[in-house]
């Protein structure tokens, strides 16, 4: 297998900055301006990592007078997408005068609580735990970047030479020390002491930088991190990861072998016998991935677990790898012996908890992984998202990148365990947990929606993702189908939004829709089977095409959705919702309509039968019953909507009135009010409701269930 380099193979990292651009921006906007550029590229920084900041010369609303107040990212943001509103502003001379009511490092928590009473005209946004770090530098503008290239060497067992080695005295070594205030006044000290410095690397952490002006500083950042790139490009030819031992398993093989994996494992980690929260799953198999999942030295560097903070917060300390090697195809055994693999991890994990935990740290979170590696196919993450899932994935893959790197130029080291706990379960970060908003109702679930282009289907997968799902959307009109993934992509954000082109009526194309929300999200949970036609003609004009049309698409399309839902998720063995979009028609016979409504008559004993026998799995199935939803259906746009015309006698502009006044409570039905209730049945709202029908009919009496 081809040495892989992020260094030697990507684009040389050079200055984006454009004066033209630039020229007319005030201090504040080139501040916004430089921190955008830095985070537009991962390899300057990671997604919501890093820090800039500006001293910036404003009126104070107060005085009327200038202060010098300080602009730094606020908590929680990140650099590549944050609006001005992004800043916390802090007065200067007040963050000077923290200096005399510090207390030391057993009181370093208590210094974050009293920046807020250096807030600049009551910017709402809070300050990062960062915050004293820029504060104390004497420079107008300081960056703290998270750049590979610069981990790989603060993460070396000789960083500290290789640093005076790369940037021949121009950056100083700063020793390992959780950020806070004691390290921001050290910062400052170090800097003032050595007024030629460009900037600081801290060991195991990341990157400082400075500049007189916004574009000083940016260009001094780029140059530094170019540098070091450039360093390590020069060593690229060592093997990476001891070299590769095996190698990676076909595209196709490499999903295969996800798509197998996934249920049982989704399954094991999720629910109330493990975390009980159900996750979301995120698969990566690119360059950098199979390169170390397919080297010697795997499992002694993935035990090391990783340096920078920001990574293991994200990553856990350390990740599982899976015992699975391609070439004996082993992978039944694996899943098989899952059971006791995630027990070893939760125990390591426990006990690691146990040997670092204070007296006053944070209960236990969970103990499973987070990232799983997989040899010859990849890595897996999952999480109570599928966003942060795939968050969790990237900067794994920073610390994949700091790995190799390290290796090769020296010996890789990572955080010394009782460092990883003490910021893993930081009381402050534990705060922030606990101020993160309640989770969603389908926070965690994933979706499936067949006829998820049209109008109830489009409806029901935008109910979903309101509450927090993942939605898998089929449908056979490919166009129809990109244009639905597209808006609700735009709407809900791409990482909770796929689709596939999927024939109910074929065994295969539907295993196939299976399988892609399981490599897109990492398992299954609801079903809402809706694919569906709509066919009119009287008995003796019914042919057998009609009849086998409406019958294959209505009662065998919905039997091999529900088959194959039903043996995913016995197999994932957290229970599930399917729900089938029937109809008003499956319960009353309508004239000239034999064809669909015996389909939907079938349609709804089929849920029945599945009900009974997918109790014991917690696997629940119900039915919703529209009648006459006009508005926004495909199904009525067609032939459909002139034969019930015809049939009824009246004019096709007079549909909708006709079946509004037709029901009992003289009210149109929207594909909107079918999926509030297919959301009903999805959710757990209804926990304790199997082999039930709700009628969304605006009232129609022959239609009544008992």
């Amino acid at each position: 297998m081809k040495t892989f380099s992020a260094f030697a193979a990507s684009k040389p990292i050079a200055s984006l900055w454009d004066d033209a651009q630039a020229a007319s921006m005030s201090e504040p906007e080139l501040l916004l301006y430089r921190s955008n550029l830095l985070g537009s590229d991962l390899r300057i920084t990671n997604f919501g990592g890093g820090n800039t900041s500006g001293k910036i010369d404003m009126p104070d609303p107060l005085t009327g007078q200038t202060a010098k107040v300080l602009w730094v990212k606020g908590s929680g943001g990140d650099l590549g997408s944050m609006k001005i509103d992004g800043f916390a502003t802090l007065y200067m001379d007040k963050l000077q005068a923290l200096k005399a009511r510090y207390r030391g490092l057993a009181y370093e928590d208590e210094m974050v609580a009293m920046a807020s009473h250096c807030t600049f005209n009551l910017n709402p946004r809070a300050a990062s735990i960062d915050t004293a770090l820029h504060a104390y530098i004497p420079k107008a503008h300081v960056d703290h970047m998270h750049p590979d290239a610069v981990i790989a060497i603060a993460a070396s067992e000789h960083g500290e030479q290789l640093t005076r080695d790369i940037f021949q005295g121009e950056l100083a070594w700063v020793p390992w020390q959780r950020p806070g205030f004691d390290l921001g006044v050290k910062l400052g000290d170090i800097t003032r002491d050595h007024p030629n410095l460009k900037g600081l690397v801290l060991q195991n952490h990341g990157l400082f930088t400075w500049g007189n002006t916004s574009k000083e500083c940016y260009e001094n950042t780029v140059r530094v991190i170019a540098q070091a790139n450039a360093w390590l490009a020069e060593r690229s030819d060592v093997p990476a990861f001891g070299g590769a031992v095996r190698a990676p398993l076909d595209r196709q093989a490499r999903l295969r072998v996800v798509e197998r994996l996934v249920p049982s494992l989704r399954g094991k980690i999720s629910g109330d016998g493990a975390s009980g929260q159900r996750k979301q799953g995120h698969f990566d198999d690119r360059a950098e991935v199979l390169e170390f999942v397919c080297s010697q030295d795997l499992a002694p560097l993935a035990a090391l677990g990783t340096s920078c903070p920001d990574h293991f917060l994200r990553t856990k300390i350390y990740p599982l790898v899976l015992a699975f090697d391609p070439e004996r195809d082993n992978l039944d055994e694996v899943i098989d012996g899952l059971d006791g693999t995630l027990e070893q991890y939760r125990e390591q994990y426990r006990a690691y908890y146990e040997r670092c935990k204070r007296p006053n740290s944070p209960a236990m979170r969970d103990p499973n992984a987070v990232i799983y590696l997989i040899p010859g196919v990849g890595m897996l993450s999952f999480a109570r998202d599928k966003t942060t899932a795939r968050i969790a994935s990237e900067f794994y893959i920073n610390a994949i990148n700091v790995m190799r790197e390290a290796q090769r130029v020296d010996r890789y080291v990572g955080l010394p365990e009782q460092e990883a706990f003490d910021i893993e379960y930081w009381l402050l970060e534990e705060a922030k947990l606990q101020r993160m908003p309640k989770p969603k109702s389908l926070a965690g679930r994933i979706a499936l929606v067949t006829g998820a282009a049209g109008g109830i289907g489009r409806a029901t997968a935008e109910r979903f993702l309101q509450e927090g799902a993942c939605v898998l959307l089929a449908d056979i009109d490919a166009n129809a189908l990109a244009q639905a993934e597209a808006s609700l992509s735009e709407r809900f954000g791409k990482d909770v939004v796929a689709s596939a082109v999927t024939d109910v009526t074929n065994e295969v194309s539907v295993q196939a829709s299976m399988a892609a929300s399981l490599t897109h999200f990492g398992g299954l949970d609801l079903v809402v089977s809706n694919a569906g036609i709509a066919s009119s003609a009287p008995v003796g004009d019914t042919s057998l095409e009609l009849w086998n049309r409406n019958m294959d698409i209505l009662a065998t399309g919905y039997f091999l959705v529900a088959r194959a839902a039903y043996r995913l998720l016995q197999e994932q063995g957290v229970g599930g919702s399917i729900v089938f979009v029937a109809s008003k028609n499956g319960l009353v016979a309508s004239a000239g309509a034999a064809a669909y409504c015996t389909a939907k008559a079938a349609e709804i004993h089929l849920a029945r039968c599945l009900a009974l026998e997918g109790a014991e799995h917690g696997i629940r199935v119900n039915v919703v019953n529209p009648d006459a939803v006009i508005r926004g259906s495909k199904i009525w746009d067609g032939k459909w909507k002139e034969e019930r015309a015809a049939t009824n006698k009246i004019a096709t502009d007079d549909i909708e009135d006709f079946y509004r006044k037709r029901s009992m409570l003289k009210l149109s039905v929207l594909p909107e009010d079918i999926a509030e209730g297919v959301y009903f049945f999805a959710s757990d709202l209804s926990a304790k409701s199997t082999g039930n029908i709700l009628n969304v009919d605006a009232g129609n009496a022959g239609a009544f269930t008992r």
